[in-house]
């Protein structure tokens, strides 16, 4: 049974994910992404999380000083401990692909100051939320105090908050709103950490998309380029005679 519990918690956390990335795609713009520039930031992003990868190869001790473990001690581990990887060869490339691609798509939307505040957000709040809501017990298992997955479930949710206050579409926006849905049955029955961080992501998206759309319009998230044939024929000019 603990074989079949454990099949079924990865394939939903990793449908959890498909259903964020395929948000935020409608997001964007899957006919958009060929021409929008390259994602520095997010590339940044994962260089660190590859670094951290052969960190952990070239050290033994990287995850033991590195992890977020409470017995020991380390201001520091709470952010360190995310690019430390522990599901092994396919996990570690799972995570370091899935960054990748979310922090693309979430720097493509939000622009790349408000995708790395929303992925430090990512990092730092969930387990203070947690605590508001006296979720502070946690596992002694080594295994549980490292990996960047939590933080990037955090910040593909903020994309699907995304389409439900831009599309206008009612399936989009259904998708969408499937995320926070399916993340809180995930966390109800299958006590996912996973879920409960995409719904605290979906819910900070909402907010910070309202705000920079109100108070600071310079910030706010990029349009989508104009389609090329749009775009010429705005500048064809017309016959006069």
């Amino acid at each position: 049974m603990r074989g079949v519990s454990a099949i079924l918690f990865n394939v939903t956390t990793a449908a959890l994910l498909v259903l964020m990335f395929k948000a935020g795609v409608l997001l964007v713009g899957e006919e958009t992404i060929r021409r929008r520039p390259f994602p520095w930031a997010a590339a940044a992003l994962t260089a660190v999380a590859v670094g951290a990868v052969l960190l952990q190869v070239m050290w033994s001790g990287a995850m033991d000083a590195l992890d977020s473990d409470p017995r020991r001690t380390g201001w520091w581990r709470v952010v360190t401990s995310v690019f430390m990887q522990n599901g092994g060869v396919l996990g570690g490339a799972w995570n370091i692909l899935t960054l990748a691609a979310i922090a693309a798509l979430a720097q493509w939307f939000w622009r790349w100051p408000l995708m790395l505040a929303l992925f430090a957000a990512g990092i730092l709040l969930p387990q203070r939320i947690d605590a508001l809501f006296g979720e502070t017990a946690r596992s002694t298992d080594p295994r549980n105090f490292a990996g960047s997955s939590g933080a990037t479930y955090f910040l593909a949710a903020t994309l699907a908050a995304g389409v439900i206050l831009t599309s206008t579409a009612s399936k989009d926006r259904l998708l969408a709103a499937s995320v926070p849905a399916a993340g809180l049955a995930m966390w109800l029955a299958q006590d996912n950490g996973h879920g409960l961080v995409a719904c605290y992501g979906f819910a900070l998206g909402l907010g910070v998309l309202a705000l920079t759309r109100r108070l600071a319009p310079g910030l706010a998230p990029a349009p989508a380029p104009a389609e090329p044939c749009r775009a010429a024929a705005q500048h064809v000019p017309t016959d006069q005679s």
